[in-house]
């Protein structure tokens, strides 16, 4: 009897208007009824009206005047959290279709990564959907730490994330390829000349690509387990930038093999085999377990598998950029 009194006491989604959500996340990210109506293509009077139902279902203003702008409410705040999530949802929802035909779609699928997972099976991906779906599109993404910490939520407004394992667990996902660590110098630091040693490693300042408890490199975090703690003059949050932040000084970063090509592009560099046995990284596709029996879901991830024999190739490119360890150096273990 209390579950019927709960459930008849909860306003009914059949008396909703889909339409309100739509304009709700409008208001929500444009904080004014005018911008608001314009980018929905809406008059103003129209917009107006919808957000005088939102205000009525919501018993709050949503909208409130300061001076001569609007602010949230902190309940819109807190609405915006979740808007935007249930905004795609529903789209998806009614994008689905009974028969579905990659060269017919118009479906855009949206990935978080990093801009090493986009300058690889990103392009691959991207290639490899137009031959077959011309018309489909790829909305690639930055992820950060708050969405990785938080990935099974966050993956629920997207429909997948590239990055290696380590860092996400409990959630499906595909492997796709191992890539190996080298390291990066500029030609002209002296240094290096004679090759690289555990001590040479101790004693020079590092360029790091992320660097947080949550938010790391496995061959960074493999450096400390071993005993060695890298002096690190920058992070920067970016595997292509890192050349340029080593070019013209003495100091060595860490960068995929698959990405050496387009960091020795810059010039001025050389790109090093590690003096130590650094642990290749396992990259993988994750997704939410809601897409596992979406057909067109599971027709992205077959792309996906297909671009990684690719950048598997360019992993072995890249490794034509990598001056091995002299046979005469011994680097010392740490």
């Amino acid at each position: 009897m209390k579950d019927h009194i709960a459930v008849a006491d909860q306003p009914l989604l059949s008396r909703l208007d889909l339409n309100l959500l739509v304009a709700l996340d409008a208001l929500l990210t444009e904080r004014s009824v005018t911008r608001a109506a314009e980018r929905l293509h809406l008059s103003q009077p129209a917009l107006s009206a919808s957000l005088a139902r939102l205000r009525n279902h919501f018993n709050d203003p949503i909208l409130a005047r300061r001076g001569n702008a609007y602010e949230l409410t902190p309940l819109a705040l807190r609405l915006s959290e979740h808007t935007t999530i249930a905004l795609d949802a529903a789209r998806r929802v009614f994008e689905s279709q009974a028969i579905w035909t990659p060269h017919d779609s118009t479906r855009e699928f949206a990935i978080y990564g990093s801009d090493y997972g986009f300058a690889t099976i990103g392009a691959a991906v991207s290639r490899a959907a137009a031959r077959t779906a011309p018309g489909v599109r790829f909305r690639f993404m930055l992820h950060n730490t708050p969405i990785v910490d938080d990935a099974a939520n966050s993956l629920r407004s997207v429909d997948a994330m590239v990055i290696p394992h380590g860092y996400l667990t409990d959630i499906p996902y595909e492997d796709l390829w191992r890539d190996r660590w080298v390291i990066v110098a500029d030609e002209d630091n002296e240094l290096v000349a004679d090759g690289l040693t555990m001590e040479l490693l101790a004693q020079s300042s590092w360029v790091f690509t992320y660097r947080s408890r949550s938010a790391f490199t496995s061959a960074g975090r493999q450096l400390q387990m071993l005993g060695l703690e890298p002096i690190v003059d920058v992070v920067v949050e970016s595997f292509l930038a890192l050349g340029h932040f080593i070019t013209g000084t003495s100091r060595l970063g860490l960068v995929q093999a698959a990405l050496a090509p387009e960091v020795a592009r810059i010039g001025g560099l050389r790109i090093l085999e590690p003096p130590f046995d650094a642990t290749p990284t396992a990259n993988a596709l994750w997704w939410h377990p809601v897409h596992d029996r979406d057909p067109e879901h599971a027709w992205m991830r077959s792309i996906f598998i297909e671009a990684a024999r690719e950048v598997q190739s360019a992993v072995a490119a890249g490794d034509r950029f990598v001056e091995p360890i002299d046979a005469a150096q011994a680097p010392l273990s740490p």
